[in-house]
């Protein structure tokens, strides 16, 4: 034997380093620590939700919103979509029937019962060209507006469906009862 008169330590011998296949589980179990880690840490998320444990504000009907988005909700509960939505044709009319069209036709009111929009001309040409016309406007405005939303145009001339009588007496005359004689 001989002796070790360097004073140095004795040497061990070195522990090997880790190889590719040792490297991979070491890298997996870390891997799996970490995923176990963030799971537990979700449940602890979830259980806070359910306890209860809330804190903030939260939205509500009372909450300020934009006038487009409190519009478009009032229109939607009152069930006014349909009739707001005519309302814009006849806002947008002569981008729909033209401008010539437009010039001597003008939607007046939409019937919602009937589905009905009453559109009065300024002359009879007009009103009998506009009638030509009724069946492919009811068309287009349908396309707009959702199928089956106007079903009928009617169309009016000048003087409108009113009649107007001139007087029931005549001047001077006290009415039916008057006796000529």
């Amino acid at each position: 034997m001989t002796e070790n008169t360097s004073g140095d330590a004795p040497k061990t011998p070195k522990s090997p380093e880790p190889s590719g296949v040792d490297l991979a589980r070491v890298a997996l179990r870390a891997a799996k620590d970490a995923a176990r880690a963030r799971g537990e840490a979700a449940q602890q998320k979830k259980q806070a939700r359910r306890g209860g444990l809330r804190s903030g504000a939260r939205a509500d009907g009372r909450d300020p919103m934009a006038l487009g988005s409190a519009i478009n909700r009032l229109i939607t509960e009152r069930g006014w979509e349909a009739p707001a939505a005519v309302g814009g044709v006849m806002g947008r009319w002569p981008q729909i029937v033209g401008e010539d069209v437009a010039k001597h036709c003008v939607p007046e009111r939409y019937d919602e019962d009937e589905r009905v929009l009453i559109v009065r001309c300024d002359s009879t040409a007009w009103a009998t060209n506009l009638r030509l016309l009724a069946p492919t406007l009811v068309a287009r405005l349908n396309e707009d507006l959702g199928h089956g939303t106007v079903q009928l145009i009617k169309v009016q001339g000048p003087g409108g469906p009113a009649r107007r009588y001139g007087p029931l007496r005549a001047p001077g005359s006290t009415g039916p009862g008057d006796t000529y004689g």
